[in-house]
């Protein structure tokens, strides 16, 4: 068919109504199954790459001690992330066995203009302009921006460097739940406040409604080491966290 590459993002995030069970089966399905499938039926059509967008869930949900990098022992935080994981090992094996090489990439949270999931739920909540709980947070969390994703996209689609290596990938700079925030509602032009709550109170009052998974996403570190990203490919990030941002205004 003339495809030499393909860059696989197509993927089953979000858990809807039903049991446990059923929800582990459908991240199966897509995700591990289905990525599989696509990766032998490329293969088989001569296909010479193929690029997984996996997920930071494959290392782990927090990093305490110190930033994550290719080299940590996976530790998938939920059925999603196992998921995508299980699909990493089976596109190395499969690269392995044929000619075809593989390339795998694990972003954090993905923002910018129509982007989905967290970054779509977060924006809808910023822009009823209701005061937040999330000022003085001092966590230190990776973010990709959409167009640093593409970008390191691009680089690796022809970099024979890449060959059946994993990367994580972020914007180079952690920044803590309050910077984010802040830098959001200021490229956005939003009245949103950000008020100080401690901390240890709101983590209580998560766990008692049932958002006891939240508290990691907010206050935990996330911490990401990318220097395999900038030194083996020479990738270096194309756009700040306020230009991208902004961006986010521009598109409304």
């Amino acid at each position: 068919m003339g495809v030499s590459h393909v860059v696989h993002c197509a993927a089953h995030v979000h858990v809807f109504q039903g049991d446990a069970d059923s929800s582990v089966d459908s991240f199966c399905e897509v995700n591990s199954l289905g990525t599989i499938n696509l990766a032998r039926q490329a293969a088989r059509a001569g296909v010479e790459r193929f690029i997984f967008i996996s997920t930071i869930g494959v290392n782990g949900n927090v990093s305490n001690d110190k930033p994550f990098s290719e080299t940590d022992e996976p530790n998938p935080h939920n059925a999603y992330a196992q998921s995508k994981w299980e699909a990493e090992k089976a596109l190395m094996q499969l690269a392995a066995e044929t000619e075809m090489d593989v390339v795998i990439i694990r972003p954090p949270m993905t923002y910018g203009p129509d982007a989905p999931g967290n970054f779509s739920t977060l924006l809808r909540i910023l822009k009823k302009q209701w005061p937040l709980p999330f000022a003085g947070v001092r966590n230190q969390r990776a973010f990709v921006a959409v167009e640093n994703l593409v970008s390191f996209i691009a680089v690796v689609l022809p970099h024979p460097a890449a060959k059946n290596q994993t990367y994580l990938i972020s914007d180079g700079d952690d920044v803590s739940l309050t910077m984010f925030l802040s830098t959001l509602i200021q490229a956005m032009q939003l009245k949103t406040a950000l008020f100080y709550f401690p901390a240890t109170i709101l983590r209580h009052l998560l766990k008692l409604v049932g958002k006891g998974n939240m508290v990691d996403q907010l206050y935990g570190n996330l911490a990401l080491d990318i220097t395999k990203a900038k030194t083996q490919l020479q990738w270096e990030p194309v756009i700040t966290m306020s230009e991208q941002m902004k961006k986010c205004r521009d598109v409304e």
